[in-house]
């Protein structure tokens, strides 16, 4: 058996042993970690997989932090929730290495709802209340990924095209606090691997392929000790939580309309294994996928028009007094990007469903190109055949 089949092996084996014996752990672990990075990848609805080719892979697809061709590219981004009370934040670099030996990349993740008033020493033993006594804390969630891929050439005979593909890993990880009382470290490993066929693109992204674990460490003053009793709540020293793997599959296509204007469309699966998980179309325990569809319209490669269907569910309907009619909810996403030179900016729209009462989320990133370099001869020829 060669060193391909062994390694494969073990990823199987990591993957489904995982499966089994995690069956009992609770799923929705780490969900901030689902949200997405990236105006582009977002105004897509995620569909991202296949295409993906910025600093922003290392959450969508390791492998495509390949296609890096600058001397460095980095990326930020910032929005909002619930009235700005939540917010959430990225930043990453990616540095291609010297001698075509792969780009490395450098990516956080900040998801927190900060300024939470403390009020715990608000009532004094004598049954006053002292406001100074109030102090501020923060509930924040942490992603820190490492991350590297590499271009993989497969010589063919002379009157065929050479097989081209990458493939990618990340090191993740996971920092969790709410103020002094508790806080998280965890550690995880993603892989990915992406391909061109002509206008065809391919991808797979492995999260958690070892699973991921969690470990929380709880350090409550006596004080807070008795407010937890007295309330009922649980009082822990440790715990801890799992991300069983998550596997994403896409493709898609590009389509060449005029030499001014292309059209991709990709198809995503996001397969998680933690069993059926509420509303999701397709559930087969322990497998449950979210289908994701985008497209994106491209002119003269400097302004582009994103939108996006993802996160399908079937729920019951408010208005059915019986519990038994159902409706299918999608969240929908829009999306705008303009790249001028090394500059790039985008946003995106996303509504949390079309029911009486959608939530709007707005995303804005940009990305800057430090010394871009030219395309090669050979880059060139085959921009051209795709565009064609």
């Amino acid at each position: 058996m060669n060193l391909n089949k062994i390694v494969f092996s073990i990823f199987l084996l990591t993957l489904f042993s995982s499966i089994e014996l995690m069956a009992q752990q609770r799923k929705y672990v780490n969900e901030y970690l689902q949200i997405g990075v990236g105006g582009r990848g977002l105004g897509m609805s995620g569909s991202q997989a296949a295409s993906v080719s910025d600093v922003t892979s290392p959450f969508w697809n390791p492998a495509g932090l390949a296609n890096v061709k600058s001397e460095m590219q980095i990326g930020i981004m910032h929005s909002e929730y619930f009235s700005s009370i939540a917010k959430y934040d990225y930043i990453g670099a990616a540095f291609p290495l010297k001698g075509r030996k792969g780009v490395l990349g450098f990516s956080v993740i900040r998801f927190a709802v900060d300024d939470i008033p403390y009020t715990i020493n608000l009532v004094q033993p004598d049954g006053t209340i002292d406001y100074s006594k109030i102090r501020s804390i923060s509930s924040a969630d942490y992603a820190g990924l490492i991350s590297y891929a590499k271009q993989i050439t497969i010589r063919r005979w002379e009157d065929r095209d050479d097989i081209k593909f990458a493939i990618g890993g990340n090191a993740k990880i996971i920092h969790r606090s709410i103020g002094t009382m508790a806080n998280a470290w965890g550690i995880g490993i993603d892989a990915g691997i992406q391909g061109a066929i002509g206008r065809w693109r391919v991808g797979a992204n492995f999260k958690d392929i070892t699973t991921t674990y969690t470990v929380w460490s709880h350090s409550l003053t006596e004080k807070e000790k008795e407010v937890f009793k007295q309330t009922g709540n649980e009082i822990v020293s440790r715990s801890s939580e799992v991300n069983r793997p998550r596997i994403v599959l896409g493709g898609g296509r590009i389509f060449p309309i005029n030499k001014k204007v292309t059209l991709l469309a990709e198809a995503n699966l996001d397969i998680s294994t933690d069993g059926a998980r509420y509303g999701n179309l397709i559930n087969a325990d322990p497998f449950s996928i979210d289908p994701r569809v985008g497209v994106e319209a491209g002119y003269n490669k400097t302004v582009f028009l994103r939108a996006g269907m993802g996160r399908f569910q079937r729920i019951l309907k408010d208005s059915d007094t019986t519990g038994t009619e159902k409706t299918t909810l999608f969240q929908p996403t829009l999306g705008l990007g303009v790249q001028i030179k090394s500059f790039a900016f985008d946003y995106a729209f996303s509504s949390l469903n079309l029911g009486d009462s959608p939530l709007y989320s707005h995303f804005i990133s940009i990305r800057l190109d430090i010394n871009k370099k030219k395309p090669t001869k050979v880059e060139k020829d085959i921009n051209e055949r795709v565009s064609k």
